[in-house]
């Protein structure tokens, strides 16, 4: 037996912001990142449609990228304090992934992260209020995913929280939003999305239902994606619908070690943060090749291959096609080919070494692994890594 789960309501297209006024209830709380969803005005529309609909309204503000374990505890403080029966979260993954956390410790107070790091080990939810997601940004797909990421910045680790009780219940998928993201972004939540997909298409949990939304979000975006970062406006709207899709697939389906190791070398060093679409983008071609030395999954890749496109006449030539593919999406892109390489080598190659068995092992360990199609170990893992590093070859 097999689960898939989505929103109750997803509400898509431009304009479809102003579903906010038909939520029924008495309070929400309003978690937003930065400035950026005020300064275009998204945030006050949201507040005045939630007043509309007759709901008063308290904001949680200052969500920071890659939200801090602290921040989700001073935001379900105060939904304790405010007893919101809607939770709404504005932005990009980061305010959506706290939000949901926040969710978390304010229907159960006395729950850990420790509880919520176990896989699908969440409390059941919607005891006190309901969740809406409306994303900025076009590559997280949080707004229709059973996932959160937390960063505990004291350890150094971020956590993949994973259970579909935080599945949204209502996402306002509205490419407004969208149109507003610098190129940078476009680029990294982008590469992003489509890694989402691809790890969904090859997982060992793929199935008839996730195929179709995979196939689809990748052909998407390997013809929207790099005209939406050149400004092309069309295209944009349309990368946001098909970084939703790619959520749907990847959010039943599960994902790789491509996340895996973007979850555990982001917050790993101390010259700065990967940020994490960037390291999907990077990595993303050499765990392609080496999952590849596993038939099933070479099969895999070649038919994404296929659909896209790309030529060859087997499935090796198909494999290499797809990875030269995405090496020149990410050139194009501006996006460096390996960790020593991001922003201007600001990840030290000693310290990489110095925590390459460690970070290692927490890759191999994490939630993202045991859906990978070829199993690794800590040791191979090191090697893989040091690959993303250097950009070698992958010979194993």
């Amino acid at each position: 037996m097999a689960r898939f789960t989505l929103p109750r309501d997803l509400y898509h297209g431009k304009g479809s912001l102003e579903e906010i006024k038909n939520l029924k209830g008495k309070k929400a709380i309003v978690v937003v990142g930065g400035g950026s969803m005020k300064r275009f005005g998204f945030l006050d529309r949201v507040v005045a449609y939630l007043k509309e609909a007759g709901l008063e309204v308290k904001l949680f503000e200052g969500v920071e990228p890659d939200p801090s374990v602290e921040t989700v505890m001073k935001g379900a403080q105060m939904m304790r304090e405010f007893e919101p029966d809607w939770i709404v979260a504005i932005g990009g993954g980061s305010p959506i992934d706290a939000a949901k956390a926040m969710w978390t410790f304010y229907e159960y107070p006395d729950t850990t992260f420790e509880d919520l790091c176990i896989p699908f080990n969440f409390p059941t939810l919607r005891s006190k209020a309901q969740f809406c997601a409306i994303p900025s940004t076009s590559g997280t797909a949080t707004e229709v995913t059973a996932f959160s990421v937390i960063t505990d910045y004291n350890k150094g680790i971020k956590y993949p929280l994973a259970d579909f009780n935080i599945t949204p219940d209502v996402a306002i998928v509205d490419p407004d939003l969208a149109e507003t993201m610098p190129k940078k972004l476009t680029a990294h939540t982008g590469m992003d999305a489509i890694t989402h997909a691809i790890e969904a298409y090859v997982s060992t949990l793929h199935c008839d239902y996730t195929d179709p939304l995979a196939l689809h979000a990748i052909k998407m975006i390997h013809n929207d994606l790099i005209d939406s970062y050149n400004g092309d406006m069309a295209a944009r709207d349309r990368m946001h619908n098909a970084q939703c899709l790619a959520g749907m697939a990847f959010s039943n389906a599960l994902l790789g070690i491509v996340h895996s190791m973007a979850h555990k070398t982001g917050a790993a060093y101390s010259g700065g943060h990967i940020v994490h679409g960037c390291a999907n983008a990077m990595y993303l071609p050499i765990v392609i090749k080496f999952n590849a030395k596993d038939a099933q999954a070479a099969k895999r890749y070649g038919e994404i291959a296929r659909f896209i496109g790309l030529e060859g006449s087997s499935d090796e030539e198909l494999v290499d096609a797809l990875i030269a593919e995405i090496r020149s999406m990410n050139r194009k892109l501006d996006i460096p080919t390996c960790i020593k390489e991001y922003e201007g080598g600001i990840i030290d190659e000693a310290e990489f070494n110095d925590k390459l068995a460690a970070v290692a092992e927490l890759a191999v360990g994490d939630a993202c692994t045991g859906s990978n199609p070829r199993a690794i170990t800590p040791a191979e893992m090191e090697k893989l890594l040091t690959c993303c590093y250097y950009d070698k070859e992958v010979d194993f």
